[in-house]
């Protein structure tokens, strides 16, 4: 039923007209599953009620603070209770008063970006500090954690992209591949080409289209067997050649 009425609120929203006149593209049903399906993000277990008890007692930041708990209580914090707080709880928070229409036929795209994975809300800089000063320990719980739901969130992929995770390339496809429903483990594959530089994907025809002058987080490929395997056979020689 929650499902059923989040997809009802979306097909009404589409109704409307976007910021200055601009009219929003009629979105399907199929479409609109998918877009909520990945920006699913997958909730850690590792301490979980005390660490959403933790997020519940935090109060309302002021003056642009970062939303967080008091130090002492964040340090008491196992490591992996630490890794669900960061996947639960975003701490900057950034106003955005513009509507931002959905793309139709998101199951049917590759995308270069992935989208924001807390809404108005992101990881502080002290957030992604964290991600990055315990990477190996957050890949490992991050492999563990995927393979006991068969599942990468919305915001484990902005994690893996964060730690440039470049090692988990095998397990992604891996992942990717049972089902080959999940296309934005695909743009996470871009992503790492992509942020390490890697010139057969930096001098393909996909670029500009994905990552050139004026494109947003609407820039795409269309999803088709040709893209998927060019995609998975350049992420196979870049881990093999990193």
């Amino acid at each position: 039923m929650k499902y059923l009425l989040s997809l009802a609120m979306l097909l009404c929203t589409l109704q409307l007209s976007a910021q200055d006149g601009e009219k929003w593209e009629p979105v399907s049903e199929e479409s609109l599953a998918y877009h909520q399906y990945r920006t699913k993000n997958t909730v850690p277990p590792y301490g979980l009620e005390k660490v959403k008890k933790l997020v519940a007692g935090i109060g309302i930041a002021e003056d642009d603070a970062p939303n967080r708990p008091a130090a002492g209580d964040y340090a008491a914090l196992s490591l992996r209770e630490k890794f669900t707080y960061h996947m639960i709880h975003a701490e900057v928070y950034s106003q955005n008063c513009d509507a931002i229409p959905l793309a139709p036929d998101e199951h049917k795209k590759i995308f270069g970006l992935l989208p924001d994975a807390f809404g108005e809300h992101s990881w502080s800089q002290r957030q992604y500090q964290f991600l990055r000063d315990n990477r190996d320990s957050v890949m490992s719980i991050l492999t563990e954690s995927v393979t006991r739901s068969k599942r990468v969130g919305l915001n484990y992929k902005h994690a893996i992209v964060a730690i440039n995770g470049r090692e988990m390339i095998p397990f992604l496809i891996k992942t990717y591949n049972t089902g080959k429903k999940d296309h934005d483990i695909l743009t996470v594959l871009l992503l790492l080409m992509k942020n390490n530089a890697y010139q057969p994907l930096l001098t393909s025809a996909s670029y500009p289209k994905l990552y050139g002058d004026g494109t947003d987080f609407r820039a795409h490929i269309n999803f088709n067997a040709a893209n998927e395997a060019l995609i998975l056979e350049r992420a196979v020689n870049f881990h093999n050649n990193r």
